[in-house]
């Protein structure tokens, strides 16, 4: 059998709520068994010492703890809906969406593609309490229940499209439900597969039949292969892994807490009795799985027993273990088995051995088997080459080989070989190890997070910040983590940070403060279009961006390309000179080149970090980086000539200049026609006009307008650039330019020679000519931009300033764009840099992460899982034999019942609504914000409320029915019968004529008055 990984898991057992409590509970060797909870069954009424006819022997079980909570908002599953759903079917979605994020992959990223879901599960009791009062059977209740939506549920909610089972063998599901995986991932059925098992005491039946069976032990315990073993003691839980082909995780860069190298599985056939183990079978499942991995009995170090504590199982088994591992002088297989600290789980037990086995490996210990420190001698475990682990055993270096048995009450059994992760394959640093801080490719890391709302964000930024705090792991390989798998949601938080400590401070100040958090969160409202502006000749400083060369290796690898590009055309190298901070960049000859290079090296890292223009704008020589950008012409031939324009201009003789005057170019054209030594330099704006040319005309024209009280501002440049002074240079830079040539430009290209968009134009050697002498027409280019939509504004440019001469335009254009600048201000380094791509990140951009980090920095790290909300509430309360069918979602008053599915929170206090003794009542009321004289609304907001089982006030006219109330087909059918029955005079109307209106509950108010006028019952 070809490996396969573990690359994820999540679980929640009795004393353990995740994966690592999970861990820390079998390492003290605790003990998660206790009395059973309120909530659940009269314990009193069905216990009898003796176990009398209908009744247990025990009161005490492992139960996890608040398996009513569910955050239905998170998966926009209604309340109703949510109230009616097996708690199996709830704990599942949680558990198995953690999972995924374990793995190193935003839950999000998998829909879409054949991800297989296998389910192992035994028990269906919340179908018995519910689907037999017929009255009461509601749509909601049918696909709330059932073995396969078990499985289905996730499918559905993660839009996976590989296979969707459930699986039932009893004791031994989840093994087996992770040996159909393995084949399917073989088989090549699918890529990925969650397997899991899943287990909920709802009633005592199962306590009765094992109490009558005489399988069940007096204090609830299961002791394997213990002296005192005297039975079963039933436990519950929730765990799911994530499995990969091991190629494919490694070519992935996953992280693999175990391989499993073989898994058999068999059936007893006819024993002594359907429910008696077959020490036979279970001898060939453990010889087949053994087979299937290519290893022999003895390489393995250590097994994960199925150990129920039964006198009899316990007996069979170390036969069966003892028949193939006998022969281990000086080395037996160790045994052990979970159910001593948690119970025997039932259709969770096999994902509960497996979760400990690959934890056992990945750690390389294995903890010690609780009630192991006197072991039944009639078992005679020495002899058969066995030995009970009373203390953890520590793997041996290298290789390391564990084995899992499950074997089901009917006859199926199943057995799986494991082995710790190969040394080329990823994995999951341990928390407390390595630096704080570390090198990035951008010189800091950027930590992301998203959720569905703000209050989910602040909650989790919180269990963030404490689980940052805790740990000394390096701040790239966190970020990084973070960046693959908490993605996804709408709102978005990205905050960049240099160490661990100052990015968990951040993150507890973000989840405290409204402003903090507004500052470093957002929420894109549509698909990203963003446009770079490429700043002009004006805008160079001496050692401009030197210091986001020594933070980050992805500028710098971008800079040093544009000073190779460059160096067979200037006098020396332009990379030294920004790094030495020479004044002599303001020489027009260093200015044009160094400003190309510095703009190119940003807009190439952007683009490598996956910011790809959609629109391009270039202010005078910004446009030749532009140009490179939408493959106008290479690299090499930019760089040509604008080493050629730089250096001839710079040989023009002195004398001109530029003024920047506060008027329009009607006001001013008259006077520099005036003049033929002037010209217009530039049309920033409707009343932003640079003028150009000979110092003594420009201060004639300074000297009328100062006289007309317009304000101007003379520039400090060396030349009169865009002005009849630069004719001198023309043939000789045009020599230069048929020589580079360019072509049309792949991108949306906004030209500020042309003041508008180039179609299908060239920028070819007449292109660059004209674009000398020509005024610079950004205000008309920026305007035609503007008119496009763009997203983001994202200013490629030493410092800012094309985006403040933009300022104006956008106002009057009514654009809600983004503003952002990787380089903010002189001495910017790559803490800036990354800002500015958290900020695109939280406005919309999705950028290509692995380009921000080297790789030694993409080393995954367990971050903890999401917290969900825990304010919701679904539960059957009172007696179950009083009751035996709940009453699911809300119900008329005048039918009450004992059992309390839904407690919502009250918004208003933050508390949960108490049961009441009674059911869900909703009152009769209009939502927050509705006109109380609309009948139409009102009528409308309560059927909406009724039907997904909200309080009236968490209905508004924007809330969108699928997206955020989870209404569904079966839902929208109730819908419409309501609403025939509330309003009069509504014609007949089929599900098709509501399917159009449907977007939001305002949408479906609107239809109804144009269709209805204001007539109700």
């Amino acid at each position: 059998m070809r490996p396969v990984a573990i690359v994820g898991l999540d679980c929640r057992f009795p004393g353990a709520p995740d994966a690592e409590a999970y861990w820390d509970l079998l390492m003290r060797s605790g003990d998660g068994v206790g009395k059973v909870p309120d909530g659940r069954w009269a314990a009193g009424d069905f216990h009898s010492p003796t176990g009398a006819e209908g009744h247990t022997n025990t009161t005490e079980g492992g139960f996890v703890s608040d398996p009513d909570v569910f955050d239905n908002e998170f998966f926009t599953v209604s309340p109703r809906e949510a109230a009616a759903m097996d708690p199996q079917q709830r704990l599942l979605l949680q558990c198995a969406w953690r999972a995924v994020e374990d793995s190193g992959t935003a839950p999000q990223r998998l829909a879409g593609t054949p991800t297989g879901v296998f389910v192992g599960i035994m028990g269906n009791e919340w179908a018995h309490l519910h689907m037999t009062d017929y009255a009461r059977v509601t749509a909601q209740l049918g696909s709330g229940n059932g073995y396969c939506m078990t499985a289905n549920r996730i499918s559905y909610h993660l839009d996976l499209k590989g296979p969707s089972l459930a699986v039932d063998t009893a004791c031994s599901s989840s093994l087996v439900a992770v040996h159909l995986a393995c084949n399917a991932l073989l088989s090549g059925e699918c890529d990925t597969a969650i397997a899991a098992g899943v287990n909920v005491a709802l009633t005592p039946a199962l306590g009765i039949f094992y109490t009558q069976a005489g399988l069940s032990a007096p204090d609830g315990r299961c002791k394997p292969f213990s002296a005192g073993a005297d039975g079963i003691g039933r436990g519950e839980g929730v765990g799911a892994v994530v499995l990969r082909r091991l190629e494919d995780a490694v070519a992935d860069g996953q992280p693999v807490y175990a391989v499993i190298r073989g898994t058999a599985v068999n059936q007893d056939g006819r024993s002594n009795g359907i429910t008696a183990p077959n020490r036979w079978s279970q001898e060939e499942v453990l010889s087949a799985a053994y087979r299937r991995a290519g290893v022999e009995p003895s390489e393995v170090a250590f097994t994960e027993a199925h150990g129920t504590g039964t006198v009899l199982g316990d007996m069979i088994e170390a036969k069966a273990l003892g028949r193939l591992h006998s022969g281990r002088p000086g080395r037996p297989l160790a045994i052990g088995s979970v159910k001593g600290n948690i119970g025997h789980t039932e259709g969770a037990a096999g994902i509960a051995g497996l979760i400990k086995v690959a934890l056992s490996l990945h750690h390389r210990v294995v903890p010690a088997s609780r009630f192991a420190a006197k072991e039944n001698p009639a078992l005679k475990l020495a002899q058969q080459g066995l030995r009970l682990l009373k203390a953890p055993l520590r793997l041996r270096s290298g290789p390391a080989l564990g084995g899992l048995s499950s074997f089901g009450m009917g006859g199926t059994n199943a057995h799986a070989v494991l082995e710790s992760a190969p040394p080329h394959a990823a994995r999951l640093e341990p928390a407390n190890t390595g630096a704080g801080s570390g090198r990035t490719g951008l010189g800091a890391g950027i930590f992301t997070l998203t959720a569905p709302s703000t209050a989910a964000l602040r909650r989790n930024l919180l269990v963030q910040a404490d689980a940052v705090r805790r740990r000394r792991a390096p701040v790239g390989p966190l970020s990084w983590s973070s960046n693959r798998s908490r993605t996804g949601h709408r709102y978005r938080f990205a905050v960049p940070a240099r160490d661990t400590g100052e990015l968990a401070a951040t993150l507890r100040e973000a989840a405290t403060d409204d402003d903090v958090l507004a500052r470093l969160s957002g929420g894109p409202s549509g698909k990203p279009l963003p446009a770079l502006l490429f700043t002009g000749q004006g805008s160079q400083y001496p050692a401009m961006t030197a210091r986001l060369y020594e933070d980050a290796p992805l500028y710098r690898r971008f800079l040093d390309e544009a000073d190779a590009a460059l160096a067979p055309y200037t006098p020396g190298s332009v990379r030294d000179l920004l790094l030495a901070g020479d004044p002599a960049v303001h020489r027009t000859g260093w200015a044009q080149p160094a400003l190309f290079a510095v703009e190119y090296a940003l807009a190439a890292s952007l683009a490598e970090l996956g910011v790809r223009p959609a629109l391009l704008l270039g202010h005078s020589v910004g446009e030749y980086a532009a140009a490179v950008m939408a493959e106008v012409f290479p690299l090499e031939h930019a760089a040509r000539l604008i080493a050629a324009r730089g250096a001839l201009m710079e040989a023009l003789p002195e004398g001109g200049g530029m003024l920047a005057v506060r008027a329009s170019l009607a006001d001013v054209a008259e006077l520099a026609d005036a003049e033929p030594l002037v010209g217009v330099g530039a049309v920033n704006g409707p009343r932003a006009t640079v003028l150009s040319g000979d110092l003594a005309a420009l201060g004639r024209i300074e000297d009328v307008l100062g006289r007309r009280g317009t304000r101007t501002r003379r520039l400090e440049v060396s030349h009169a650039f865009h002005s009849p002074l630069m004719e001198p240079v023309l043939d000789r830079f045009a020599a230069v330019a048929d020589e580079t040539g360019g072509g049309v430009p792949k991108l949306p290209v906004y030209s500020t020679l042309r003041g508008r968009l180039l179609e299908a134009e060239p920028m070819d050697a007449k292109y660059w000519v004209e674009h000398i002498g020509a005024p610079v027409l950004f205000g008309d280019a920026m305007a035609r931009l503007l008119e496009a939509g763009p997203t983001h504004l994202v200013e490629t440019g030493p410092r800012p300033v094309l985006t403040g001469m933009a300022r104006p335009l956008r106002s009057s254009a009514g654009a809600t764009t983004h503003t952002v600048a990787p380089v903010p201000a002189e001495g910017a380094g790559g803490t800036e840099f990354a800002e500015a791509v958290a900020a695109l990140f939280r406005s919309g951009v999705d950028p290509r992460w692995d380009a921000a980090y080297p790789e030694e920095e993409r080393t995954p790290q367990r971050l903890v899982p999401y917290a969900f909300s825990d304010t919701s509430r679904y539960w059957t309360r009172g007696p179950v034999r009083a009751t035996p069918a709940a009453d699911i979602g809300p119900a008329p008053a005048a039918t009450p019942s004992p059992l309390r599915q839904a407690e919502r929170p009250d918004r208003a206090g933050g508390g949960a609504v108490p049961p009441g003794g009674g059911a869900v009542l909703t009152a009769v009321l209009p939502a927050a914000g509705q006109d109380r004289a609309d009948p139409v609304a009102r009528s409308v907001t309560e059927a909406v409320a009724e039907v997904g089982g909200y309080a009236p006030d968490e209905v508004s006219r924007l809330s969108l029915l699928y997206e955020d109330l989870g209404f569904d087909s079966v839902m929208v059918m109730e819908l419409k019968d309501r609403l025939q029955e509330r309003l009069s005079g509504l014609e007949a109307m089929s599900v098709q004529d509501l399917l159009p209106r449907l977007s939001s509950v305002g949408d479906l108010i609107d239809y109804l008055q144009d269709r209805i006028g204001s007539a109700v019952a």
